[in-house]
């Protein structure tokens, strides 16, 4: 009797979240400054991690892929992708998709890309995939559920499963999951596609989180949805507003075979839930001015054993692809007078090297923030104050 030969799969990572409004273009070098990897270096460095590419690998060792791995590529959010970029980090993964014919393809992307020409980098990229492979290779990907996902995505990916929390911890457990749906798929058990439900709305729906608030109930449902026998996955996206594209915001999605249409009813009705409840707000917002009050507050309140009141900047958040280096809030904070504060980070290169042409102890003026756009989160604040310490930058976080 004639042995199985092994499935042979396609693997890749390429994740970015495009913050459009941000002037400074991602680049290759962006990519290296947060993880660029190729082949069997990426392998050796993210198989043993709650990564993507950790649970594709999981599967594959358990049914015996060849795996032909090519770029693990993750940039921290910024603007729009350079072309050149774009181009250099898809040339690997095409190139082994026409060098072998594979049975399957496996991505880790964040469904958020837009590049300098083009809208929708992972629709692009998946294009340019099919053009290759054709339109029989399944192929799977995994998503941040900060996607914004494309008709173009739906059409072209067969499997698709976003993370399941924000914060974001399963990464792992989502490659795996698409994985083992590929392993079906390829094996000719089950015959997926992914249909997708769309809601107008900016703002992720109710904040995104899944710890706290309408979404727990949201995943519960869509975890029990994927119980059923012809349901392989459902994924519920917030959406990520900050990209000034025509197709935005939050999708649910639904894996599936057989009675699509009854699948697509539970996908408009989970859709339905996010557009009633749009209204519901978990995070508390405030001008600039008014939270330095309730930090003046705050402070003039202070009880023994209570702990510090905590505000966020959410409209200059780096982890959006913002530059972090507005001054409003500080600007508010000092105007009002408010003591025993500590505020950071300020993303100011030219501050720092100004800094470190003095010593420790001695007082410093210098222009601080705003440099990049002061359009957005107000111009350089003229500070005077005294240097207390200097640093190479480099820490270890512990958790």
């Amino acid at each position: 009797m004639q042995a199985t030969r092994p499935f042979t799969v396609l693997t890749a990572e390429l994740l970015h979240e495009t913050n459009t409004f941000c002037q400074l273009p991602t680049t290759l070098a962006s990519f290296a400054e947060r993880g660029l990897l190729y082949g069997d270096e990426a392998i050796a460095a993210r198989q043993g991690l709650n990564t993507e590419l950790g649970g594709f690998l999981e599967v594959a060792h358990e049914h015996g892929w060849q795996v032909t791995h090519t770029v693990s590529a993750h940039a921290q959010p910024g603007g729009r992708v350079s072309s050149e970029c774009f181009e250099q980090l898809l040339a690997p993964i095409l190139a082994a998709a026409q060098a072998q014919r594979f049975d399957g393809i496996l991505l880790g992307l964040h469904g958020a890309m837009v590049t300098q020409d083009c809208d929708d980098g992972e629709g692009e990229l998946l294009a340019r995939l099919r053009a290759v492979v054709g339109p029989r290779v399944p192929i799977a990907i995994t998503l941040d559920p900060h996607a914004n996902v494309s008709r173009q995505m739906c059409d072209l990916a067969d499997i698709m499963v976003s993370f399941k929390t924000y914060p974001h911890t399963d990464m792992r457990v989502a490659g795996r999951h698409a994985a083992q749906v590929l392993q079906r798929t390829m094996a000719g058990e089950i015959q997926p596609r992914t249909l997708r439900v769309l809601r107008p709305l900016l703002e992720e729906a109710n904040s995104g989180r899944t710890d706290v608030g309408p979404m727990l109930d949201r995943i519960a449902q869509a975890r029990a949805y994927e119980a059923r026998p012809d349901v392989f996955a459902v994924s519920v996206n917030g959406g990520f507003a900050n990209a000034d594209i025509a197709e935005l915001g939050p999708t649910v999605l639904v894996t599936a075979q057989g009675d699509m249409a009854a699948h697509a009813a539970f996908a408009q009705a989970l859709a339905d839930d996010m557009w009633a409840r749009r209204a519901e707000r978990i995070n508390q917002f405030h001008t600039v001015a008014e939270a330095a009050a309730l930090c003046l507050a705050h402070a003039q309140t202070h009880q023994p054993g209570r702990g510090p009141i905590v505000v966020a900047d959410y409209a200059d958040n780096p982890g959006a692809g913002a530059y972090g280096d507005s001054t409003a809030l500080l600007a508010s904070l000092l105007q009002a007078g408010v003591q025993d504060a500590c505020f950071g980070a300020m993303v100011d290169p030219e501050a720092v090297q100004v800094l470190m042409q003095h010593t420790v102890g001695e007082q410093v003026t210098l222009l601080l923030g705003g440099k990049t756009d002061a359009r957005f989160g107000g111009a350089p604040l003229l500070l005077t104050g005294r240097l207390l310490r200097l640093s190479d930058g480099h820490y270890v976080g512990s958790g």
